[in-house]
């Protein structure tokens, strides 16, 4: 007798703007997970569908979620997957490399399989932790775990739980060889208690997200590379006052356009990322309120590639000007109007 249940996390942007490596936003796109339990199996078959299918290993041992649900699972004294788990069907609808928290997604997609196949029931503030050993920006992770407009941070640790927290990451998520079982890398580093702290905002509900994502990939860690070391403090001032009034500002009935739009502005990432994102400078200059009633901001989703509009209405006109902007630069993309949405959840 089989019987199974249902893990689903949404997609996030980080930075909203100002928000950079602070604020998050979970989006109407989801990672789901079909788990199968039944009958006693030698290792759980993993199959995958709709975005990313193509490039995602089968291997549990390779594969980035269920590598972290057995991270989670080890740190709680299981060996290995538990012997009645037949199998796990993904299905994605978040792009690759857009911006969107793939990753995070799947992180987070871990640590819940870990905890249901263990168990466990770790709190969700426990749940962060393991997350954070493995994706250490908080932003992604923690809009993806409670959903909704999230503002988050790092707590400073003491010496012995910030050695603990700065592990490598190959060591938390080791490379498996082609032979490792459950007789393999069986001492992971267990994460240290409240790693990251967060508060949820106010989010007017009348404010859709436009997603505008062009067809190419842009990895974090290109974007992160052209990123300088330091700031101005003239820069660093002109994000916080903007931050300042854009977490209060998207939750205001009604939301105010201009107060809005140019609390989305930005110096400390998009400035850098505009030579990898062609027709990012035009876009954020020449599609204003005035020009399209509706709109409240735009931004980069996360590192990018993908554009983030804030509206109310006039959703398809606004995605048809980033369209035609983009055309321009001979890139062609797909949009969607996405809900913000709740949080992870399992369902039997």
């Amino acid at each position: 007798m089989t019987n199974s249940f249902i893990i689903r996390v949404p997609a996030t942007s980080a930075n909203i703007g100002p928000g950079f490596d602070v604020v998050g936003l979970s989006l109407s796109l989801y990672l789901t997970l079909t788990v199968t339990i039944g009958e006693t199996s030698t290792s759980p078959v993993i199959t995958y569908s709709g975005e990313g299918a193509d490039e995602v290993p089968l291997d549990p041992y390779r594969n980035l979620m269920t590598r972290v649900a057995l991270y989670v699972l080890r740190c709680n004294d299981h060996r290995s997957f538990p012997p009645d788990l037949v199998s796990i069907h993904c299905d994605n609808q978040i792009p690759f490399g857009r911006g969107l928290g793939s990753s995070g997604a799947a992180v987070i997609a871990g640590v819940l399989l870990g905890n249901s196949l263990g168990k466990l029931n770790l709190s969700r503030e426990r749940m962060l932790d393991y997350a954070l050993m493995v994706e250490r920006h908080p932003d992604n992770v923690t809009a993806a775990l409670v959903g909704g407009f999230v503002g988050s941070y790092l707590r400073e640790l003491d010496p012995q739980a910030t050695e603990a927290a700065q592990v490598p990451l190959s060591e938390v998520l080791p490379e498996y060889p082609p032979d490792a079982g459950e007789d393999w890398g069986l001492s992971p580093p267990l994460p240290p208690l409240g790693i990251g702290h967060y508060v949820r905002f106010n989010w007017n509900s009348s404010i859709k997200a436009v997603a505008i994502i062009p067809r190419f990939e842009l990895s974090t860690a290109k974007a992160r590379a052209v990123l300088p070391e330091s700031y101005s403090r003239k820069d660093l001032v002109f994000n916080m006052q903007r931050l300042a009034v854009l977490t209060t500002a998207l939750g205001q009935t009604p939301p105010d356009p201009d107060l809005i739009f140019e609390a989305m502005k930005d110096r400390v990432h998009q400035p850098y990322r505009k030579t990898l994102i062609p027709g990012l400078p035009a876009v954020t200059s020449l599609i204003t309120p005035a020009s399209h009633p509706g709109l409240l901001g735009i931004c980069l989703s996360g590192a990018g590639p993908t554009i983030l509009a804030l509206a109310t209405h006039n959703f398809a006109s606004i995605a048809g000007k980033i369209q035609e902007i983009f055309r321009q630069e001979q890139i062609e993309v797909d949009w969607k109007i996405l809900e913000v949405a709740e949080g992870s959840t399992v369902e039997s």
